[in-house]
Order: structure tokens, then sequence, then C-alpha cells
């Protein structure tokens, strides 16, 4: 039987954010998106030299041992990028494996994905997706990730479809995402999808700034400002206006 292998950027062995509970994050290397406030650019190239090999045989091993924290806390498995979808058939296998340990599964996408049989693979064995939603207006999103927003529209589609329960994520940039017709647009859009279980509204910040530096690579976003806590919170309460569960 082929040894499936993924090329991994690092794990993060007990997460807290990407997902319910204590998570074994992975996060796969490779993503085509150029996502302006990207704050891991370092996982965009699709192989680097940095990057670990890893079979999916290996990562369960590893990720086993943290089963009773899982179990307690209520976690599981992330796989997050990047895009993890560049490498769907490690996806599916992955999660595949660990649906078999009875593990939770959560993937971290931007959806940009079309859908095939590899990709319905994955989400067969998905008990959560992390949607991120740059935004609902189509030339912003292409502003933010250099590509159309189409592909990401009709994988939100495709969740709904199958009933696979959705985190959508959305990151409030001052002057580029705040827009408010495009926040009121974007919440009633989102009220459309029965599957969503949360929004996370998730405030800019350059924590990640230093990395586009060591890359070399002009950082658009350098002199742009975090939003303010009050900005924040009149932000989720347009989306609660909605009868969102806003975190």
């Amino acid at each position: 039987m082929k040894e499936i292998v993924g090329k991994i950027h690092s794990v993060e062995t007990c997460g807290a954010v990407d997902g319910p509970g204590i998570r074994y994050v992975i996060f796969a290397q490779g993503c085509p998106l150029r996502c302006m406030y990207c704050h891991n650019p370092d996982t965009w190239a699709r192989d680097t030299e940095n990057q670990s090999m890893m079979s999916v045989e290996a990562l369960l091993e590893d990720i086993v041992k943290y089963k009773s924290y899982f179990k307690y806390s209520g976690g599981g498995i992330t796989l997050t990028g990047g895009e993890p979808l560049l490498q769907k058939e490690f996806a599916a296998a992955l999660f595949k494996a660990a649906k078999r340990e009875g593990i939770h599964t959560a993937l971290d996408t931007s959806g940009y994905d079309i859908i095939d049989d590899t990709t319905r693979d994955v989400l067969a064995h998905t008990d959560l997706v992390l949607l991120d939603f740059k935004s609902i207006n189509a030339d912003i999103f292409r502003q933010v990730t250099g590509f159309p927003i189409d592909n990401t529209l009709s994988f939100a589609d495709y969740l709904l479809e199958r009933n696979i329960p959705v985190w959508a994520r959305f990151v409030l940039v001052p002057n580029l995402t705040d827009n408010e017709k495009d926040l009121h647009a974007l919440a009633d859009y989102l009220t459309q999808l029965s599957n969503i279980e949360n929004v996370g509204i998730v405030p800019f910040h350059q924590m990640g700034a230093y990395k586009w530096l060591n890359l070399g690579i002009n950082y658009k976003l350098k002199d742009t400002r975090v939003p303010t806590a009050e900005e924040t919170g009149r932000v989720r309460e347009i989306f609660r206006g909605y009868g969102l569960t806003v975190k």
C-alpha cells in the first residue's frame, strides 16, 4: 500500500484557537492565495528547504498520544496551512486515519478549491470546517487574496448541501475590510447558511509583519493600524444583529 506523505510546515501539539477544545494543529506547506494580511507567508511556497515530509502513519503515531486531551476538552486535530487542500490526497488519508481512532477532525481553509471527488473524500471525513470569508465584496476579496470569490462561495454552498458544520472567520482590517455596507452584506449572507455554528471576528494585527520583511516580500499593510476594541466590538454587534453567534 502506498505511503501517503504530506509537506508539513510545522505542528502545534496543544492549540486552543483552531477549533473546539485542545487541538493538534498541522500546518501544511503551500498556498495559492497571497492574502495581504497573512501572518504565515512562510507557508506560501509549495516546496521549501525547511518543510518536513511526514507520512500519515508517522503523524498519527504522534497524534494519538494526545487522545486523552482531546477526550476531556472536546478537541481533536486541525489541518491548516497554508492551504491544506493543495494536498487533498494527504488530507483525506489523514482524516480517515483520525476518524478510525475516534478523533475529531477540523479543516481550516480559504475554500479556494474546486470541488472534485478528492475534495468530497476529504470533506466526508471532516467534522468541522473553519472557513475564511475575506469579504463578501468581490472586488475587495480579489484585492485581499489575488483570487476571485467564486470558488469560496461554491465551496460554502457544498458545505451547506452536505450539512457540514462551519465556523466562519472574518479578519477586520481598517480601511480594507471594514466597509459598513460590506459588513452588513456578509452578515446577511451568512444567515442564509444554516450550517454556520458561529462567526469569529478577528482583529487585524501586525504580529507576522517581520516574516514578510525576512522573506523580502513587500508588505502593503505595514502602516495599517490595529482596530480598536470599540471598533471590533461594533462589528461583532453588527453580526449579532443578524442573529448570528459571534465569538
